[in-house]
């Protein structure tokens, strides 16, 4: 199963209400990304803005071919879209940055043993 790290930036005026929308979420949106194929989803948020998704999917353009489906997706990315900065009229689900992962503990456990 893949990990999938990514970032994104919150305007600092609204760190506040994003961190109350995310304390409750919709059980609609919830049950949206694990049908999708979303697992050990978490969101951390810095300060500054920064924020950073980490999650896990067998297939990460599956997955996001799957929340595109749902109405409760198009419905969650609008709200949200306000939040941010730098996404250029695309909505948060597409303008995320994906960051390549560099180690793994692990894997590098496993190859140890091999």
């Amino acid at each position: 199963m893949r990990r999938v790290c990514f970032i994104l930036r919150v305007r600092p005026d609204r760190l506040a209400e994003y961190r109350e929308r995310h304390a409750a979420v919709w059980p609609d949106m919830l049950r949206a990304l694990r049908d999708a194929g979303w697992h050990d989803y978490s969101l951390f948020l810095h300060d500054d803005g920064l924020l950073v998704g980490h999650f896990r999917t067998e297939d990460l353009a599956a997955s996001l071919a799957a929340m595109e489906r749902t109405g409760v997706n198009a419905r969650w990315q609008a709200e949200m879209a306000p939040f941010f900065e730098g996404l250029d009229g695309r909505r948060p689900d597409e303008g995320f940055t994906v960051l390549p992962e560099i180690f793994n503990l692990e894997a590098q456990l496993e190859a140890l043993d091999d």
